[in-house]
Formats: structure tokens, sequence, C-alpha cells
């Protein structure tokens, strides 16, 4: 999709993993395809295997160190699409719940307000199917929990069609694939320069001190590490 001197974008498919697995049939992964191409190339973030999407490799030290920091600050937004069972009553809102690792039943994650890592995601209703009995939702993850869209969703009791972990077996079967895909812009060419601003301007400012933009037009200083 995109390279230069500092990042690389690829549009990652769905059911291809992000990174290596423990497993040996696990060890196919976007990021070892790209080393046969790029020595070089360094991990920003991770996808889910059923997600589709745009990842964003660092191709340099420095780029990798600045990208992650715009994802720590939670600069770089992610939104999703996703078809869910049944029609959602509210146009928008919010789902609060804590996730953690269901321990004995992993990969599962579960809702536990007790020891749980705070979970947030906003949705909004993009078209409800009443003849399908689906509605489609933009998903706003603020956190970025495993399997946090898949639960939150659950818990909104409307599971994501074509989950194969959180899903009843009779949703599952709606589709032969989980309908969450990464929302790729209209324009594309309008995020690959609304990320090279963000990398360019973090790369002009003095070693210690980057600055964002936030909402209203209005920055923050932010302090980074070395």
């Amino acid at each position: 999709m995109y390279r230069d001197a500092h990042i690389l974008l690829i549009n990652k498919p769905a059911y291809l993993l992000s990174v290596p697995g423990r497993a040996p049939e696990n060890k196919d992964c976007a990021v070892r395809r790209l080393q046969a191409q790029y020595a070089d190339i360094r991990l920003v973030h991770r996808l889910d295997l059923d997600t589709s999407g745009i990842m964003v490799f660092a191709l340099t030290a420095q780029a990798q160190s600045r990208l992650s920091r715009l994802f720590q600050l939670r600069t770089v937004q992610k939104r999703y699409q996703a078809v869910v069972h049944g029609l959602v009553e509210h146009d928008s809102g919010s789902i609060d719940l804590p996730l953690i690792a269901d321990w004995p039943n992993r990969p599962l994650q579960k809702v536990c307000h007790e020891t749980g890592k705070n979970a947030l995601t906003h949705y909004r209703v993009l078209e409800r199917d009443i003849p399908g009995n689906r509605t489609r939702l933009l998903l706003s993850p603020v956190t970025g929990r495993s399997h946090q869209l898949r639960i939150h969703c659950r818990e909104l009791g409307h599971p994501i069609i074509g989950c194969d972990m959180y899903a009843p077996a009779e949703i599952e079967a709606l589709s032969p694939r989980l309908l969450l895909p990464l929302l790729r812009p209209a324009r594309r060419d309008r995020l690959l320069r609304a990320l090279l601003h963000r990398f360019l301007h973090l790369d002009r400012r003095c070693p210690g001190r980057a600055q964002t933009r936030v909402s209203g037009g209005q920055s923050r200083e932010a302090q980074t590490r070395g």
C-alpha cells in the first residue's frame, strides 16, 4: 500500500497472524512474510487473526519508537465495522466493561470487575437490516484489550456474526468468517498523509518532547522517553 524510508503499510488479510504463535503450525504471519523482503521490519501494533485491515510497520528503530508512542498516546484511532446479530436498540453508545484472560479457557477472555483491565468501546449504528435481523456497527475502541470488540458486542446482547469464540453456534454459522474488518478510509491517501504528518511533526521537535493535536484544535505537550 505504501512504503518510504521510515514506514510500511500493508492490508493484512483475515486469517493471517500478525506475529508468529507458539505452535509450529502458527509460524506463518505478516511479520515473517515481510522479513523476507525487509530485513529491518519492526512491529508497531497488531491485528487479531480474524481481522483484516491496515497494519503499520516501521523500517527503522527511530520510526518504531515514534510510531509506537503515537499508539500509546492514542492519537492513532482504529475504527472497525462489525455486523452483529439482532437489531441494536440505541443509535449510539459506549460499552465500558473490564476484561481479563480466562486462564482455564485460554485464549478466551472474560469480563471481571474485580481484577480486569479497563476496556472501553464506543459504537454507532450504521444500518439496521430488519429482514436479516442484523445491525452494522461502527466500533471505535478506546483501549486495545484482547478480543475486546467481540466480548463487548456480546455483552451488548448482539454477538458479531461469524465469531467462533463468543457467539452461539447458530450465529457463528451465519458467516464463514468474522464480520469485523478494520475500517479502511474512503480515501487511502488521506490516512497516509495523516500518518506521515504526525511522524514528521514529531521528528522535527526537540528530543524528549512531542506535540500532538487533540480535539478542538488545541495542542498538548507530552513527555517522551529516549
